[in-house]
């Protein structure tokens, strides 16, 4: 007897309407039961960047990420959109080099922490000044007698022209965000000397060595004031007052107190920094260089330049009277190993004028310098 057809064809439209059914009964789990996505669930719980956490739960529910603009337009409607960058990409970027930043911010912010998420909190200990060290530092001239007006000369004939040159300078931040005004207070020491490695017959003394500690109060500039001319931008102003000597007695002994004015403005790759001295007056019986604002200046301007891997800086230091005393330095750097740009970093340094040291501070010279230099901020 042939098979009825119109039977099979309803059994297999029956069997059709019941396979959905059972599978998405198998895919559904009972309740109380545990899935296989709550591991996940907890690790996406535990990231700390909102934006990764997002990611990762997208990732998990199958959802292509939305574009960065998006997810700002949804957070805040009209709002501007901020860059997704995770707490631990900006902590890794290069900070002596390219800086992954918010648009209003630059390296200044970076390195003197002015924005809230710049900030770093107290007494953590990073680079002021360049930390260097000059195996090779030529100078055109030496002092082979320093002396001050208040200070009888001292023959120093063996000297060399060629020595080392190193500097160590640290700070920290001792206050963050002062009631009231929001500032920071830091604190810094430096020391520069000057090393006669290459001298056998004075059993390689130091020829100079100074000493500057100070305290500084670095504020904000307010987002309503910071835009300047040509795209430029006013960061910060500062005030601080600094002790410098050469740790020496009489009558090789220098050493002078000063307060000063500062300001930073920036623009992409570019920075400019100034500073207005102002010396704190001693007794002339005291005075062991009267005359060193007269030759070493009053007014300090900086001009850094970062782009790429490459470091560049030029100080030019000026009395505001005479552009015959002061003096230049320009500073170049670039890493040793590119995938290390805050390790070891080839240093050269060049000055011409008066004070490259505070025994030096009226006795002009040039200078050539060639290193490593280390400890970025």
């Amino acid at each position: 007897m042939p098979p009825d057809r119109s039977h099979s064809r309803r059994e297999l439209a029956l069997l059709a309407a019941l396979l959905p059914s059972f599978a998405s009964a198998q895919m559904t789990p009972q309740a109380g039961a545990p899935t296989s996505k709550e591991p996940a669930l907890e690790h996406c719980a535990s990231i700390g960047a909102a934006s990764d956490r997002l990611l990762c739960y997208d990732k998990l529910a199958g959802r292509a990420p939305a574009p960065a603009e998006a997810v700002a337009e949804q957070a805040a409607p009209g709002a501007a959109a901020v860059p997704t960058t995770s707490r631990l990409e900006a902590k890794n970027a290069p900070l002596a080099t390219g800086f992954s930043v918010q648009p209003d911010t630059g390296i200044l912010s970076k390195y003197w922490e002015l924005e809230p998420s710049d900030k770093r909190g107290v007494f953590n200990f990073v680079g002021y000044q360049p930390n260097y060290v000059l195996p090779l530092h030529y100078s055109t001239r030496i002092n082979r007698s320093p002396h001050s007006p208040t200070q009888a000369a001292v023959a120093k004939p063996g000297y060399r022209h060629e020595e080392a040159k190193f500097q160590f300078s640290m700070r920290t931040k001792v206050v963050q965000d002062v009631p009231l005004i929001s500032g920071d207070v830091w604190v810094a020491f430096t020391q520069q000397a000057m090393w006669q490695i290459y001298s056998r017959a004075d059993s390689k003394p130091f020829r100079n060595i100074d000493y500057q500690p100070e305290a500084i109060y670095v504020l904000p500039t307010p987002r309503g004031l910071r835009d300047l001319p040509l795209g430029w931008r006013w960061s910060y102003t500062q005030l601080g007052i600094a002790h410098q000597s050469n740790g020496q007695s009489n009558p090789l002994s220098r050493s002078w107190n000063r307060v000063y004015l500062g300001a930073g403005i920036e623009r992409g790759d570019w920075s400019l920094t100034a500073r207005i001295n102002q010396r704190l007056k001693e007794s002339i019986s005291t005075d062991n260089n009267p005359d060193l604002i007269r030759y070493r200046g009053r007014a300090e301007f900086q001009l850094n330049w970062s782009h790429g891997l490459h470091t560049a800086s030029l100080r030019y230091r000026n009395t505001l009277k005479n552009v015959r005393y002061g003096g230049v330095q320009a500073e170049w750097t670039y890493p040793i190993f590119d995938d290390h740009p805050n390790g070891l970093r080839w240093f050269v340094q060049g000055f011409s004028g008066y004070g490259e040291t505070l025994t030096d501070y009226n006795f002009r010279q040039s200078s050539l310098g060639v290193g490593v230099a280390f400890l970025q901020f």
